[in-house]
């Protein structure tokens, strides 16, 4: 899923929080705080989507997980990713009777699950096996069932400057919303939507009211492309 470096940042689970911190406090915000808009714009786009299983490709230490399960309290979660120090945290952490969590190798896709949410896995994925991890998504999901993915937008300064302070985004290779589209629809994914997110840091807070009127424009920090495998 995600890409091995030579330093294994991603085994460092411990170090992973204050690593990701450190590169958004130029924005004044923690991740947080953008976790919670990305779970609110999959709300406010799927609003009639009432997943029963949902799975948290690329969770990491399993954070948005349990924030997926307090926005979809009836439904079951699993958070997987290539790092086993990430997933052995997040169990301990957060895993109960309606969250677990499991190493990629160990998960087994069965098309059935309704909602499947990605954030800033695709940059760290080797541009050649792309779309053999987008075929995987498309198995894991259900038919009809939706795929959320957010990646930073390559048009972005902040974007870059963020990534720039984050030692695990050192080798990542940014992906547009275009591309991502086009791996959605060679392996069976319709696209419904593309929408952009956070486009002001916390000190014009005060223009943030502006963001919903923004989303069609190639501008912020974040995109979004929800997705629906065919029948």
């Amino acid at each position: 899923m995600k890409k091995e470096n030579g330093n294994h940042l991603f085994d460092r689970s411990e170090e992973y929080d204050a690593m990701l911190n450190e590169g958004l406090r130029i924005s004044g915000e923690n991740k947080s705080y953008f976790a919670k808009g990305r779970i609110e714009a999959i709300v406010n786009n799927l609003p009639a989507c009432k997943p029963h299983r949902i799975v948290d490709f690329g969770c990491g230490i399993g954070d948005t997980t349990l924030l997926l399960s307090n926005y979809y309290g009836g439904a079951n979660l699993i958070g997987i990713d290539t790092s086993k120090d990430a997933i052995n945290r997040a169990n301990r952490l957060y895993g109960s009777e309606r969250i677990s969590f499991l190493a990629l190798d160990d998960y087994e896709a069965d098309s059935s699950v309704d909602l499947v949410y990605v954030n800033g896995v695709f940059h760290h994925i080797d541009p050649g096996i792309r779309r053999e991890s987008m075929s995987l998504i498309c198995r894991i999901l259900a038919p009809g069932g939706h795929v959320a993915l957010f990646d930073n937008n390559p048009w972005s300064l902040p974007a870059r400057i963020v990534m720039s302070r984050i030692p695990f985004d050192k080798d990542a290779v940014m992906i547009s919303a275009a591309e991502t589209t086009r791996l959605f629809l060679t392996s069976g994914i319709d696209k419904i939507c593309t929408r952009y997110l956070f486009f002001f840091p916390a000190f014009l807070s005060v223009l943030r009211r502006l963001e919903p009127a923004l989303t069609r424009f190639p501008l912020g920090a974040q995109y979004l492309v929800l997705g629906r495998k065919a029948n």
